[in-house]
């Protein structure tokens, strides 16, 4: 839905989900860290070694440029395909490392994968990227789910106020009945936090659900 060209007639409706992720992205490129990591939900765990663009020809967009996985397998997760486009719009041409983190993957192993980041001598920059739920109505990929609503405004919360806790607390289980594809890498960027022993600010730059699916927009920054 990110992407104009794949979004046909929604394209125009999703201009500030768009505009939101863009500038987030800018921002995180503001920051100066010695090294960006995309992080993103599939399958299952593995990390790329040099993350770069890559062709959506499987989802009707013809071939743009390269995707080097550095060994990883062939059909990358649509999360660091997307997290890579976003890099490639907002004027990233480098390669950028990333970590796929699997879905069933349990809360306390996706911290450590977040400690083991942060707990580098170098100043890291994450780009996190998850959806929240897909059952926000009877439109919604999953259907309409009473318990959707409440658990994606609890996840706005916790991406406003930084609150990592939060995020660890989410549970697999109800994350995986509502479909929400950000719950693993979510808990990622808490391990991370948590590990860096610094406070966090957050900022929540869009929050909304077209079509069913919760979209969340936010930035975290180091308090100084």
């Amino acid at each position: 839905m990110l992407v104009p060209q794949l979004a046909a007639g929604a394209a125009a409706e999703l201009d500030p989900l768009r505009a939101a992720a863009e500038s987030a992205v800018r921002g995180l490129l503001r920051a100066g860290a010695d090294r960006l990591v995309a992080v993103g939900g599939g399958p299952r765990t593995f990390t790329v070694e040099n993350l770069e663009f890559t062709s959506m020809a499987r989802y009707g967009l013809p071939d743009q440029s390269r995707f080097d996985a550095g060994g990883g397998p062939p059909a990358e997760p649509l999360s660091l395909l997307i997290g890579a486009w976003l890099l490639n719009r907002t004027g990233v041409m480098n390669p950028t490392s990333g970590v796929c983190v699997s879905d069933r993957l349990p809360a306390e192993e996706c911290a450590a994968i977040g400690a083991e980041l942060a707990g580098t001598d170098d100043r890291v920059a994450l780009l996190v990227m998850g959806d929240g739920s897909a059952c926000r109505g009877t439109a919604a990929p999953g259907y309409d789910d009473p318990l959707a609503e409440a658990y994606d405004k609890e996840v706005a919360r916790a991406l406003a106020a930084a609150d990592a806790a939060a995020l660890l607390a989410l549970d697999p289980q109800l994350s995986a009945r509502l479909l929400v594809a950000g719950r693993a890498p979510w808990q990622v960027l808490a391990g991370a936090a948590q590990a860096s022993a610094r406070g966090y600010r957050g900022e929540l730059h869009y929050d909304d659900a077209p079509y069913g699916v919760a979209y969340f927009v936010a930035s975290w920054e180091a308090a100084r």
